[in-house]
């Protein structure tokens, strides 16, 4: 029996998931969360995506880790992403539409990301973004070591004395709590969000719609009632089916 979903590495880069055959397939790039690259969630959604016809490529872009721990969100180059989306978009099986997909952390990116090449007319942007359990401001440098369960002495979402991201070299325009330009990126978006999030408020994909729909614009938003910053089964099932009509809409047909 044949393999319905072929691995494909792209070198230098790491490894997609996509249909069996020559394609070329509509491409997603996906940004994992504080978890890490190592944790597999984001490759579990690449799997998802294949599955459906996508060519899903996992970027791990945190710092250090292994198997066993997540490693670091500080200082990370986000021009190293644009250059992944460009290894993307020039590998052999990837169409010439490019979706982005980031989840917290990673949906923190997918945003940010976003606003700062439109910002800087840099070529190259994704044909459409989707963020679930997203901020809506940048948030500060995260260090898996120090990670302790909500409650607990030291406890930390993200270390303010650390920043995440750098851009052309430079962090001092990327402080935390400053808000993301979302409404810079001028492509369709996806935003979901679990109205009970302890993690990340719900109030922040709120903010950032309101903002949307101020500059005219009309993003695709989803509330998942009663759910946390993870889905349960029956809501993501839901997240999963409207995701991949989301990316469908905008990155294949004509």
């Amino acid at each position: 029996m044949s393999l319905n979903i072929v691995q494909r590495l792209i070198p230098e880069w790491g490894t997609t998931y996509g249909p069996s055959g020559d394609g070329p397939f509509p491409a997603i790039m996906l940004l994992h969360g504080s978890e890490g690259a190592w944790s597999g969630w984001s490759h579990r959604n690449a799997v998802i995506l294949a599955a459906q016809g996508f060519l899903a490529f996992p970027f791990g872009y945190s710092n250090g880790g292994n198997v066993w721990n997540a490693g670091s969100i500080i200082d990370c180059p986000l021009d190293r992403s644009v250059e992944a989306l460009n290894a993307l978009r020039q590998f052999a099986y990837s169409d010439t539409r490019i979706g982005l997909y980031g989840m917290s952390r990673g949906a923190e990116h997918a945003l940010l990301l976003a606003s700062l090449m439109a910002r800087d007319e840099i070529s190259g942007l994704p044909e459409a973004i989707a963020a679930h359990s997203p901020p809506d401001v940048i948030c500060g440098g995260f260090d898996s070591t120090l990670f302790r369960d909500t409650g607990d002495p030291g406890w930390r979402a993200w270390d303010g004395s650390h920043r995440a991201w750098t851009w052309k070299g430079t962090s001092e325009t990327l402080l935390p709590t400053t808000p993301i330009e979302v409404d810079r990126y001028p492509g369709p978006l996806f935003l979901s969000h679990g109205t009970a999030d302890r993690m990340w408020s719900v109030e922040m994909t709120k903010r950032m719609e309101k903002r949307l729909k101020a500059h005219d614009r009309t993003p695709d938003v989803h509330y998942y009632d009663g759910e946390d910053h993870v889905l349960g089964i029956a809501a993501e099932n839901i997240h999963q089916e409207l995701l991949i009509s989301f990316f469908e809409r905008h990155l294949c047909g004509d």
